[in-house]
């Protein structure tokens, strides 16, 4: 089980990216722009520059949502390989069987 404060974390990272979405989107597109004279570039990336670094996208990272764990982590299930196999060993996840050879 991962860190309360981990999981936390990551939750807040996640309201932030929201809320600054937009933002850094309209930013983003104007920079776009390759007819901008430098200073008003550079005005922009400061103002890039200014927002929370949580509030960038980059910044999230996948959880396994049943145990919060961050590594090996499948994107399909949304779990980690440890929560998967548990859930698989115990009978919890339909038409999967632990194979053995």
């Amino acid at each position: 089980m991962a860190k309360v404060s981990m999981i936390q974390r990551q939750l807040k990272r996640e309201k932030l990216v929201a809320k600054y979405a937009a933002k850094r989107a309209a930013i983003k597109e104007q920079l776009e722009n390759r007819d901008l004279a430098l200073g008003d570039r550079v005005q922009l990336v400061m103002k890039l520059a200014k927002l929370p670094r949580n509030s960038s996208a980059t910044r999230l990272n996948n959880r396994c949502q049943v145990s919060g764990r961050p590594k090996a982590y499948y994107r399909k299930l949304k779990m980690s390989r440890i929560a998967l196999r548990d859930l698989a060993s115990k009978g919890e996840i339909p038409g999967m069987v632990k194979s053995s050879w």
